[in-house]
């Protein structure tokens, strides 16, 4: 049965955990009356402090989030968690696993977890992340923690969207550390040394110094420094960018989601076929497109 925008939006501000899950998936699919109903609840939105949580395979993302959700809710904040997990660009389908990662929090009714591919989108985020990100807040949740994929050092979208940026690492990356330094660790508002425990950290941590960002180790298994990072993460809050440079990165980024996303394939295949045989050129055919 199909329920009209205002009406799940209003299920949705009493923060009724089915109709945010309907929104999320409406959302996510791109459904008619999606784009409605973000427009109903966005008056509603601004409240919740989004936070990224990105890194290398293996540093252990997800055991931090789940960590974090816990120190979160022992201090009694509501948290929702978007886990976007990397999609094949030719089926779509996803491993999706925070399912599984994540389970000891899912009778918690102050927690909520989303999963959600990338779609084959790169960056480390799916096009409609910043849209859950918005559905969440206005459900009423005081953190949005991201995890991204951690597929590469390229992960850069959620600096867009988060109001700081945890960037894990763990010891034992070597050379990985040179390399991604020209990458994800730009974005970083704090630096996490998870799997603190392990040989290497100090070496790790002297290595990374020289970046000028906030350092803190963890041990996510057991939840140690935890709570300290938590308390970079609110002086990071409380020194990061203002909503207006935020939203023109978002803005930009949305703008070009939608071009993209409404580009007919048959006009596009049609300019391809133009273009290949130098029958049109590609500079033309776009600004004929944007109508410039």
């Amino acid at each position: 049965m199909r329920v009209h925008p205002s009406t799940l939006a209003e299920h949705i501000l009493r923060a009724d955990s089915r109709s945010i899950a309907r929104a999320c998936t409406l959302v996510e699919n791109r459904a008619p009356g999606s784009v409605d109903l973000l427009k109903s609840l966005f008056p509603h939105t601004g409240r919740a402090f989004t936070l990224g949580i990105t890194g290398a395979p293996g540093a252990g993302k997800s055991t931090l989030t789940s960590a974090l959700v816990t120190e979160l809710r022992r201090r009694a904040a509501r948290v929702a968690v978007i886990a976007v997990d990397p999609s094949s660009p030719f089926t779509g389908g996803a491993v999706l696993g925070d399912r599984i990662r994540m389970l000891q929090h899912h009778a918690d009714p102050g927690v909520f977890i989303r999963s959600m591919a990338t779609r084959g989108a790169l960056g480390g985020l799916a096009p409609s992340t910043h849209d859950l990100a918005l559905v969440l807040d206005a459900a009423g949740f005081e953190w949005i923690l991201i995890e991204t994929v951690g597929v590469g050092q390229d992960e850069v979208d959620v600096a867009r969207l988060a109001g700081a940026t945890a960037v894990v690492v763990c010891p034992g990356a070597g050379d990985d550390v040179q390399a991604i330094k020209a990458g994800i660790l730009e974005i970083a508002s704090v630096l996490v040394i998870n799997k603190a425990d392990q040989p290497g950290a100090n070496q790790l941590e002297r290595d990374l110094s020289e970046w000028h960002v906030p350092i803190v180790r963890t041990v996510a298994t057991t939840g140690e420094g935890i709570a300290a990072l938590l308390e970079q993460v609110h002086k990071a809050r409380a020194s990061g960018p203002n909503g207006e440079a935020q939203w023109i990165l978002r803005l930009r980024a949305m703008y070009a989601e939608r071009i993209l996303r409404n580009l007919d394939p048959a006009r596009l295949a049609e300019a391809a076929r133009l273009v290949s045989g130098r029958q049109a050129d590609p500079y033309t055919i776009i600004e004929e497109w944007l109508n410039i």
